[in-house]
Protein backbone atom coordinates (compact mmCIF):
# COMPACT_ATOMS: atom_id res chain seq x y z
CA UNK A 1 0.00 0.00 0.00
CA UNK A 2 1.19 2.89 -0.76
CA UNK A 3 1.75 6.65 1.46
CA UNK A 4 -1.01 8.97 0.26
CA UNK A 5 1.47 11.71 2.32
CA UNK A 6 4.54 10.26 0.33
CA UNK A 7 5.26 13.39 -1.51
CA UNK A 8 6.07 15.19 1.40
CA UNK A 9 4.02 18.94 1.73
CA UNK A 10 5.58 22.53 3.44
CA UNK A 11 2.33 23.71 5.56
CA UNK A 12 2.99 26.85 7.08
CA UNK A 13 1.16 27.28 10.70
CA UNK A 14 0.39 30.55 12.06
CA UNK A 15 -0.84 30.77 15.31
CA UNK A 16 0.32 33.32 18.80
CA UNK A 17 -0.50 29.80 20.92
CA UNK A 18 2.83 28.08 21.45
CA UNK A 19 1.04 24.94 22.38
CA UNK A 20 -1.15 25.23 19.66
CA UNK A 21 1.68 25.99 17.34
CA UNK A 22 3.94 22.78 18.75
CA UNK A 23 0.88 20.20 18.70
CA UNK A 24 -0.18 20.51 15.23
CA UNK A 25 3.30 20.73 13.97
CA UNK A 26 4.39 17.39 15.65
CA UNK A 27 1.51 15.52 14.75
CA UNK A 28 1.85 16.91 11.02
CA UNK A 29 5.09 15.98 11.50
CA UNK A 30 5.03 12.48 12.74
CA UNK A 31 1.78 11.61 11.35
CA UNK A 32 1.32 12.65 8.23
CA UNK A 33 5.27 13.39 7.07
CA UNK A 34 4.70 17.42 6.48
CA UNK A 35 7.32 19.58 6.62
CA UNK A 36 6.10 22.43 8.80
CA UNK A 37 6.91 26.35 9.34
CA UNK A 38 5.42 28.18 12.16
CA UNK A 39 4.72 31.41 12.35
CA UNK A 40 3.53 33.63 14.89
CA UNK A 41 0.84 35.96 14.03
CA UNK A 42 0.08 37.16 10.35
CA UNK A 43 2.38 39.79 9.57
CA UNK A 44 5.14 37.11 10.45
CA UNK A 45 3.03 34.90 8.09
CA UNK A 46 3.47 36.70 5.43
CA UNK A 47 7.16 36.89 5.66
CA UNK A 48 7.64 33.28 6.06
CA UNK A 49 4.97 32.34 2.87
CA UNK A 50 7.57 34.38 0.65
CA UNK A 51 10.41 33.07 2.71
CA UNK A 52 9.05 29.37 2.19
CA UNK A 53 6.74 29.09 -0.32
CA UNK A 54 4.61 26.82 1.21
CA UNK A 55 1.88 24.54 -0.52
CA UNK A 56 -0.82 25.38 2.27
CA UNK A 57 -1.54 27.46 5.19
CA UNK A 58 -3.02 26.87 8.14
CA UNK A 59 -4.12 30.42 10.30
CA UNK A 60 -5.86 30.61 13.09
CA UNK A 61 -8.53 34.58 13.46
CA UNK A 62 -7.23 36.04 16.67
CA UNK A 63 -3.47 37.35 16.34
CA UNK A 64 -2.12 40.28 16.81
CA UNK A 65 -0.58 42.59 14.54
CA UNK A 66 -2.41 40.99 11.17
CA UNK A 67 -4.99 38.89 11.90
CA UNK A 68 -6.47 35.64 10.46
CA UNK A 69 -8.90 37.40 8.21
CA UNK A 70 -6.68 40.10 7.04
CA UNK A 71 -4.01 37.25 6.35
CA UNK A 72 -6.46 35.28 4.17
CA UNK A 73 -7.80 38.77 2.54
CA UNK A 74 -3.69 40.04 1.78
CA UNK A 75 -3.49 36.25 0.14
CA UNK A 76 -6.43 36.55 -1.98
CA UNK A 77 -5.26 40.05 -3.46
CA UNK A 78 -2.07 39.21 -4.64
CA UNK A 79 -2.14 37.49 -7.81
CA UNK A 80 0.51 35.08 -7.40
CA UNK A 81 -0.77 33.71 -4.20
CA UNK A 82 -4.90 34.13 -5.08
CA UNK A 83 -4.63 30.28 -5.31
CA UNK A 84 -2.76 29.40 -2.19
CA UNK A 85 -5.07 26.59 -0.21
CA UNK A 86 -5.82 28.07 2.91
CA UNK A 87 -7.75 26.93 6.39
CA UNK A 88 -8.49 28.75 9.14
CA UNK A 89 -8.65 26.79 12.39
CA UNK A 90 -10.33 28.88 14.92
CA UNK A 91 -11.94 29.01 18.47
CA UNK A 92 -13.98 31.08 16.81
CA UNK A 93 -17.60 28.74 16.56
CA UNK A 94 -20.19 31.48 15.70
CA UNK A 95 -22.01 30.92 12.66
CA UNK A 96 -21.05 34.65 11.21
CA UNK A 97 -17.54 33.98 12.43
CA UNK A 98 -17.56 31.29 9.83
CA UNK A 99 -19.02 33.22 7.48
CA UNK A 100 -15.88 35.89 8.04
CA UNK A 101 -13.61 33.35 6.92
CA UNK A 102 -15.08 31.93 3.93
CA UNK A 103 -16.07 35.45 2.62
CA UNK A 104 -12.03 36.31 3.40
CA UNK A 105 -11.35 33.68 0.83
CA UNK A 106 -10.54 30.93 3.17
CA UNK A 107 -10.90 27.04 1.56
CA UNK A 108 -12.21 25.54 4.76
CA UNK A 109 -12.62 26.88 8.23
CA UNK A 110 -11.90 24.37 10.87
CA UNK A 111 -12.85 24.53 14.60
CA UNK A 112 -10.28 23.96 17.29
CA UNK A 113 -9.53 21.87 19.17
CA UNK A 114 -9.04 19.83 15.66
CA UNK A 115 -7.63 16.08 15.35
CA UNK A 116 -4.43 15.95 13.39
CA UNK A 117 -6.11 13.30 10.81
CA UNK A 118 -9.24 15.76 10.20
CA UNK A 119 -6.42 18.64 9.21
CA UNK A 120 -4.57 16.76 7.40
CA UNK A 121 -7.48 15.55 5.15
CA UNK A 122 -8.64 19.29 5.20
CA UNK A 123 -4.96 20.08 4.03
CA UNK A 124 -5.05 17.53 1.15
CA UNK A 125 -9.09 18.36 0.27
CA UNK A 126 -7.42 22.44 0.15
CA UNK A 127 -4.60 21.37 -1.86
CA UNK A 128 -6.41 19.59 -4.47
CA UNK A 129 -9.30 22.46 -4.79
CA UNK A 130 -9.03 24.64 -8.20
CA UNK A 131 -9.45 27.74 -8.84
CA UNK A 132 -12.95 27.50 -10.30
CA UNK A 133 -14.00 25.57 -7.01
CA UNK A 134 -13.02 28.70 -4.89
CA UNK A 135 -14.70 31.07 -7.28
CA UNK A 136 -17.91 28.38 -7.30
CA UNK A 137 -17.28 28.86 -3.60
CA UNK A 138 -17.56 32.43 -3.23
CA UNK A 139 -20.38 32.65 -5.60
CA UNK A 140 -22.66 30.28 -3.59
CA UNK A 141 -21.68 32.72 -0.70
CA UNK A 142 -22.73 36.09 -2.13
CA UNK A 143 -25.68 34.52 -3.58
CA UNK A 144 -27.43 33.79 0.22
CA UNK A 145 -30.14 35.78 1.76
Amino acid sequence: MTNPHSEQRRVLVIDDDPAVVATLADGLQLLGDYEVIIASDGADGLHSFYASLPDCVVVDVRMPRLNGYQFVRAMRGDPETAEIPIIILSALVQDHEQLAGFLSGADVYLLKPVQILELMAAIDSAIKRTAEQRADQMRLLADEP
